[in-house]
């Protein structure tokens, strides 16, 4: 079903992070950008679609008023908005908010960092895009901060905070299939493996709550109201957003999952992980009877490899890239 392309080269090998790659596809100029974090730096890398032209960029961890920053890098992430793309980057002091090709940092938001060092690190870790001029980031706290960004400049505030769970926010989605009748449009998932089920808007209202298993969620996606969620016990669980109905639980992989992606148009599911796996799933939705079906379509192993990011390239599910962990590349499969 899919075959391999050639690598993109990176500058520095992909850190042991979960969901280490984002994906931004840009039509007009028929460019695709990726982003993977190496320590306290980002490799993007602009690719044109023809294969015959590659640009590197690198982003350093930074904060005001130091000239060189050793703060661990925890995600880079693009964020679509309908009038802006964003890239926003976390680490262990703060959020950085970038134009999406990293040339201009337009934002830079400082954590609150305890004065004498405590047990519980500071972190940001889990992004994402939220309706019309939101995006949310998480902190180790548990507490989501929901930025307001404006159509143009660097004019972007803090307008809320949720707090709801009460361990370190590993990852977050807000709903992909671009409907307008799910109710819920955001999904954030914690090291406990709770999930929060959120509809965004002046102020975010709270619809559900997913109880955890202490077995931390570390990838979580949103679908036509469906809640897909990657867990370390390789296992992905598929429920009902608004309800928190269990409709599937597929024992997925060895070990850890990493990563989570679904190609909203076609409803493939992607997952891979510390087993060395990829692999790649079909989900159906059947209204008339609320049920959804998860089929398995194909796998590749990336043989002695640790994945740490895998994206699907396209809206389709047409193509889709994968880091691992010390691998200098970005790995593409194409379908055949």
């Amino acid at each position: 079903m899919y075959h391999k392309e050639k690598s993109i080269q990176i500058k520095n090998s992909a850190s042991a992070l979960y969901n280490n790659l984002s994906v931004l596809r840009i039509a007009p100029r028929r460019l695709t950008y990726f982003t993977v974090v190496h320590a306290n730096v980002v490799n993007m890398v602009s690719a044109s679609w023809d294969g015959l032209n590659y640009s590197h960029r690198q982003l350093q961890s930074k904060e005001p008023n130091v000239a060189t920053s050793t703060s661990l890098i925890m995600q880079a992430a693009f964020c679509v908005l309908p009038s802006r793309d964003l890239l926003v980057v976390t680490s262990q002091k703060g959020i950085q908010m970038y134009e999406s090709d990293g040339s201009i940092m337009v934002y830079w938001h400082a954590l609150d960092t305890p004065e004498t060092p405590t047990e519980q690190a500071v972190f940001a870790r889990g992004i994402s895009a939220v309706w019309e001029n939101y995006i949310c980031v998480g902190v180790s706290s548990g507490a989501i901060l929901v930025f307001d960004v404006p159509s143009k400049g660097s004019n972007i505030t803090l307008s809320e905070v949720l707090e709801e769970h009460k361990e370190s926010i590993t990852d977050m989605a807000s709903e992909c299939s671009g409907s307008q009748e799910c109710i819920a449009n955001l999904v954030t998932a914690d090291d406990e493996g709770s999930l929060c089920v959120w509809k965004s808007g002046e102020e975010f209202q709270l619809l559900n709550k997913i109880p955890g298993f202490d077995m931390s969620c570390s990838s979580v996606k949103l679908w036509k109201g469906t809640v897909v969620a990657g867990y370390g016990t390789g296992q992905i669980r598929l429920y009902e957003a608004v309800t928190g109905i269990l409709h599937a639980e597929v024992n997925a992989h060895a070990r850890w999952i990493y990563s989570l992606d679904i190609a909203p148009f076609s409803g493939l599911l992607l997952s891979a992980a510390e087993d060395s796996l990829v692999r790649v799933w079909h989900l159906t939705m059947t209204p008339e009877t609320n049920s959804v079906e998860v089929a398995h379509l194909h796998n590749e192993c990336v043989t002695d490899t640790q994945i740490c990011g895998a994206k699907f390239c396209d809206g389709d599910g047409y193509a889709f890239a994968v880091t691992g962990y010390d691998l200098s590349e970005i790995i593409r499969y194409v379908q055949s």
